[in-house]
């Protein structure tokens, strides 16, 4: 979690950083070719130079950015698992469980469809 040291520590709630840590460890494990940076005061995961997602700390929950292609694909599965969203991200409240079958399903659908990307973000 070298990467994400610093700001892992300016989590000031406990158990947020936790879960936050626990997540960030979740992705790198999971998918370890992805490169972890902090851009933006954001942890982020790239893949050959792309954007695959991000994620931010809030006082009521964990956001997740996939993007909006990415948002629109999942949807009615994101409202499934209880998570409000946005044009652009979702959020995990402090009190409900990380799915990770659908944060493997989002992340890898990201390396998958941008894998001839060569811009940071979707045009």
């Amino acid at each position: 979690m070298d990467n994400f040291t610093e700001f892992l520590t300016a989590i000031d709630h406990p158990d947020h950083r936790e879960r936050t840590r626990e997540v960030l460890k979740w992705v790198r494990e999971t998918f370890p070719k992805l490169d972890a940076q902090i851009k933006w005061n954001q942890p982020m995961f790239i893949d050959h130079g792309t954007y695959i997602i991000g994620f931010s700390v809030a006082k009521q929950h964990l956001a997740v950015a996939p993007e909006l292609v990415t948002i629109n694909q999942f949807t009615e599965k994101i409202k499934q698992a209880g998570y409000s969203q946005t044009k652009q991200l979702f959020r995990i409240k402090w009190n409900q469980a990380v799915d990770y079958e659908l944060l493997k399903e989002i992340i890898q659908f990201n390396i998958d469809d941008k894998v001839d990307d060569t811009s940071f973000w979707r045009k």
